[in-house]
């Protein structure tokens, strides 16, 4: 399994206490993993790399200020939603997807990581009756589809340095996919931040709401 050092290489200032919970994730995960297979054998081995680091990527575009509400969709086993709020303690996530067993493990991994600012609900993006100033996700469909899904979450007030709206992880050319959208949108790259191959053609885009 890749080593949890490569997260302090790219976010020196961690506390005790997020290191901690840092290197706890490895473990849990791998806990967790053995029962439920919520990441593939192959990620696993990478996983400080694939998932933690790549869920952080959203964290060099934006730094979440205290009290902001974000939404995590399609969260799998708890990313990019679980490494960012342990990045940001004074956030608050709320983790959804629609199956059960992996917000099953979202919650547990919460809890033993002691997450006091992570919510997580077995269901749709849909369903949840509340407003966000971002939503969160990693590649769960294409951009279209899934702005129809969340374009009524937003709440009006913006008190960040990016004004509200979506932070989606992505890989590939998305040329096609954006215009599709007809929004306007940013895209940075994440080899910007990460100098690992994994990186290459791994984008994080910015829809304002």
């Amino acid at each position: 399994m890749s080593n949890a050092s490569i997260i302090s290489k790219y976010f020196p200032n961690l506390t005790d206490v997020q290191l901690s919970q840092i290197e706890k994730l490895g473990e849990l995960y791998q806990h967790w993993n053995a029962q439920i297979n919520v990441i593939s054998r192959k990620d696993m081995d990478e996983f400080y790399i694939r998932h933690v680091l790549h869920s952080l990527a959203i964290a060099k575009v934006m730094a979440f200020k205290p009290e902001t509400r974000v939404l995590d969709v399609g969260t799998g086993g708890g990313f990019p939603g679980i490494p960012l709020a342990i990045l940001f303690p004074e956030v608050d996530f709320h983790l959804v997807d629609s199956i059960g067993k992996k917000i099953k493990v979202v919650r547990e991994v919460a809890e033993a990581l002691g997450l006091e600012n992570v919510r997580a609900t077995h269901g749709r993006a849909e369903s949840v009756d509340e407003n966000f100033h971002f939503v969160v996700s990693r590649a769960v469909t294409r951009m279209k589809p899934f702005w129809q899904w969340i374009q009524q979450k937003f709440e009006e007030e913006n008190f960040n340095d990016l004004s509200n709206g979506v932070l989606y992880l992505k890989g590939g050319d998305l040329t096609e996919e954006m215009e599709e959208l007809k929004k306007p949108y940013s895209s940075y790259a994440i080899p910007d931040f990460f100098e690992e191959p994994f990186f290459e053609t791994k984008q994080v885009i910015y829809v304002p709401r």
